[in-house]
């Protein structure tokens, strides 16, 4: 049995837990609940992509390089995204010559034809994704403590209300503000308990377990392997060597792992001698969603091959995480139900915060009635 002392702690604990991260809580809660239909939001945003046309047998992705380098001579063709489920265009990420090196045009491409649409008006979608993953212009890991946040919040909040399965349907609408919202609160905590704690754990590991692997990389890779690692990136040739079929390579792709199904086409250097072409995304009847070739583009030999069904436990784990997270696995039934329980993490830490305000006001009038009696006693003494 947890002693009234301990409980008073936690209920502390959770209280300023959840008003310090109370708003970015919000924000990241919100916008990850809308950005569950990022693809869908990109077409809203973008009417006249949503009017073109969708093949059942997409053009070749060596069509759709030629188009873009037609249209963009002497630019940089950086990625390139199959048509899916949801777009039924190519999208490419194409930086322009003379533009920095982190600015770049989302170009949108006929799917039957590879033809250029041209630059895409509105990336809303995308935008709402930054700032779900990292409040547009900070580091992942910000988000990722935040996930350890709603851990905690989550945790003490289940040894506060001790007596869940009695506060399920517990709602008392004639009482006061702090008490209907008080009993909001715990309800929509409850009801949302598993969802909840899918989100946070699945974001804490997004956000930090990079963090954890570079500084795991850095205390462990010794100064000589560090040392003898820069030469080798001094000689990486430049030279122009004609490429690979772009086509020929995905073919080479599926055949190196069985099941993959390219959603992203990354090229690195293209054009040269040590050009590579990565091929990303998902397994056929897998949910894992870090699935990855590398190819070697002038030879269209495999470099490196990522299969999260064979690398170990751990990748496993990795490549589910953003499935699990972002619901994009299920269709939009799964994405609607998405957006709906992830809209009680938000309404949690607006409640939470108002709760906090009522009850420290509460205090004060207690404390100003308080006062003028404590007075009077002290001037009949």
């Amino acid at each position: 049995m947890t002693s009234q002392r301990t409980l008073n702690r936690l209920f502390t604990l959770h209280s300023w837990a959840g008003i310090v991260t109370g708003l970015l809580m919000f924000i990241v809660c919100f916008s990850g609940a809308v950005v569950v239909f990022k693809n869908e939001i990109d077409l809203w945003a973008n009417p006249s992509l949503a009017k073109l046309p969708r093949s059942e047998k997409p053009a070749s992705l060596d069509a759709v390089l030629t188009q873009l380098h037609t249209r963009y001579p002497g630019a940089t063709v950086e990625t390139i995204a199959l048509p899916d489920a949801v777009n039924p265009s190519y999208f490419a990420f194409v930086r322009e010559r003379g533009a920095p090196a982190n600015t770049r045009t989302k170009v949108a491409l006929r799917s039957d034809t590879g033809t250029v649409v041209g630059p895409v008006d509105s990336q809303l979608g995308q935008y709402l994704r930054m700032l779900h993953v990292f409040l547009f212009f900070g580091p992942r890991w910000i988000v990722g403590f935040l996930g350890v946040a709603m851990l905690v919040l989550i945790a003490t909040g289940i040894v506060i209300h001790r007596k869940i399965l009695a506060e399920l349907f517990t709602q008392r609408w004639g009482r006061s503000f702090r008490v209907v919202m008080s009993d909001l609160h715990k309800s929509a905590g409850i009801w949302g308990l598993g969802f909840h704690i899918l989100i946070a754990a699945t974001g804490a590991w997004m956000g930090l377990a990079p963090l954890f692997e570079q500084g795991f990389k850095y205390v462990t890779t010794t100064s000589t392997e560090a040392a003898a690692a820069k030469p080798a990136r001094k000689a990486e040739g430049s030279e122009p060597a004609p490429m690979q079929s772009l086509d020929a390579m995905y073919a080479t792709a599926q055949q190196a792992m069985p099941g993959l199904e390219a959603r992203y086409v990354s090229l690195r250097r293209w054009g040269t001698s040590t050009a590579e072409a990565s091929f990303t995304g998902n397994l056929q009847n897998h949910l894992a969603s870090t699935a990855r070739v590398d190819i070697l583009a002038a030879t269209g030999v495999p470099k490196k091959v990522h299969d999260p069904r064979t690398a170990g436990f751990w990748s496993l784990v990795n490549g589910l995480m953003e499935p699990l997270h972002f619901g994009d696995f299920g269709g939009l039934a799964l994405k609607w139900l998405y957006f709906l329980l992830g809209m009680t993490p938000a309404f949690l830490s607006i409640s939470g915060t108002l709760i906090w305000l009522d009850a420290r006001q509460q205090r004060r009038r207690e404390s100003d009635a308080a006062q003028p009696a404590a007075e009077e006693v002290a001037a009949a003494g």
